[in-house]
């Protein structure tokens, strides 16, 4: 039940603010009631003190701008990596040794 009670918030909390409204407990417990969603009586009040002095367009909008730079940026070498990779071919690596947990002492059962 909690799940459904949390999304139905979540939902609600995101209607509010795509219409510009103030996220309150009577709002989001309005617009539950609306949905016909049946929740316990705080979970509006709790997540509209969660919500409270927090921007909810710009806390989402705001999630993926660092994600979208990354792939970007890993883009260029990786076209360059096939040239790259010729003359590393015709030279050996040594594998490097391997560490263990016993070597730092952060065994798991000590």
């Amino acid at each position: 039940m909690s799940t459904n009670a949390e999304l139905a918030c979540v939902y609600a909390a995101l209607i509010l603010a795509d219409d510009d409204v103030n996220v309150s407990g009577d709002k989001l417990a309005t617009i539950i009631k609306a949905a016909g969603v049946d929740v316990e009586p705080y979970w509006p009040d709790l997540f509209a003190s969660a919500l409270q002095g927090i921007k909810i367009k710009e806390l989402i909008t705001n999630i993926g701008s660092g994600a979208g730079a990354a792939p970007a940026g890993g883009a260029a070498p990786a076209a360059a990596a096939p040239a790259a990779a010729a003359p590393a071919a015709k030279k050996e690596k040594e594998p490097e040794p391997e560490e263990s947990d016993d070597d730092m002492g952060l065994g798991l059962f000590d």
